[in-house]
């Protein structure tokens, strides 16, 4: 069986989410609670309005998420520590030689790389769960990943990180090599494009050490999405200018080079904690549109979403103010994650049971 990971802009099914729950990313007092609490429902209503989405909710948050969220949302109960559904929940593939197939691959995650803060124990068998409601096959893997580790075009080019898949935190004994060979099985990849490093802030205590789902994207083939700092007085000033100098040099699944374009960052450089990592380049891709994260500066929210409805011909941008997501350490592609949609299956094969994947654990 060969998997394949669909680019984003392939059709979905529909959208998941796990809904906030009382721990560290959630805050310390009631104003941050509700502040996160909102932020979630907000990304959520405005993926309904283009796709169906289906909310993981623990059961303590069972009455609040049934308010907030409404009959818009389809709530699901399985308990969570966490709720960045793109890094522990599974990582959708296809195969196209078996039409109706769907697989789940279920990475290994230890809360980016097990830092003392983390809680991630639960969550960690959500891409499971997530599996069993789609019916998709359970695809194992002993690669310590997540979903906002990788950006793919559907086409065999997979972007990902140094400091993420050989974090030695993560993967202690992995090599460029073996990450290769264990995306080829799970997602299809055939051609690995590696970043050195990601943005400034992600490599804070509460950051990912380099999610690329920040940094760059794939909207089409051929052309890459690239976060554009533009104020030297931040330190991600060099960085862009550094990564866009090495991905110029080189090329996708295809042997195409890239067409870059830059997407420029907001104009705020610093919140309380220090150096912001505001990136319009975390949006989710669904069907005929994009729901983009905004951050309440009027121009440069609107040069991004005249970016983004040009690289992404013919679907709207829906902005949500993501400030208080990125306040926890992500944006909306973290917290979201996409089911493609699969062919229907012919008469012969209807019955046939999802396939299965099993690795050691």
């Amino acid at each position: 069986m060969t998997w394949r990971m669909p680019a984003e802009t392939a059709p979905h099914e529909r959208t998941w989410m796990a809904f906030p729950r009382a721990g560290i990313t959630l805050g310390d007092d009631a104003a941050s609670a509700d502040e996160a609490y909102a932020a979630w429902t907000a990304v959520a209503h405005a993926v309904s309005e283009y796709e169906p989405v289906t909310m993981v909710v623990d059961p303590s948050e069972r009455e609040r998420a049934r308010r907030m969220l409404g009959a818009h949302v389809e709530q699901v109960e399985a308990p969570l520590d966490e709720f960045w559904m793109r890094d522990f929940g599974p990582t959708f593939v296809v195969d196209d030689e078996r039409p109706g197939a769907l697989g789940a691959v279920d990475w290994t995650f230890n809360g980016w790389g097990d830092p003392d803060w983390a809680e991630w124990h639960e969550s960690a068998r959500i891409a499971a769960f997530v599996a069993d409601r789609t019916g998709a096959g359970l695809i194992s893997s002993l690669l310590v990943n997540e979903g906002g580790g990788i950006h793919v075009d559907g086409e065999g080019t997979v972007l990902l990180t140094e400091t993420v898949q050989l974090d030695p935190r993560r993967n202690r004994y992995a090599d460029k090599a073996r990450v290769e060979a264990e995306l080829a099985r799970t997602i299809g990849a055939t051609h690995a494009v590696w970043l050195p490093r990601g943005l400034t802030r992600d490599y804070d205590d509460f950051g990912t050490k380099g999610h690329v789902d920040i940094v760059a994207t794939i909207p089409s083939p051929g052309r890459l999405l690239l976060h554009a700092q533009q104020d030297p007085g931040h330190p991600d000033f060099a960085v862009t200018r550094e990564l866009r100098a090495l991905l110029a040099g080189t090329t996708d699944a295809a042997g195409r080079s890239w067409d870059i374009v830059d997407l420029p960052a907001p104009a705020t450089l610093k919140d309380e904690e220090g150096f912001v990592d505001w990136s319009y380049v975390n949006h989710l891709v669904v069907n005929d549109g994009i729901v983009a994260c905004g951050f309440g500066e009027e121009r440069a929210d609107a040069e991004a979403t005249a970016i983004l409805e040009a690289v992404y011909p013919g679907r709207t941008v829906t902005m949500v103010d993501s400030r208080p997501i990125f306040a926890r350490g992500g944006g909306i592609h973290c917290i979201t994650q996409q089911q493609p949609a699969v062919a229907a299956a012919p008469a012969s094969a209807a019955a046939a049971p999802a396939s299965s994947e099993e690795g050691g654990r």
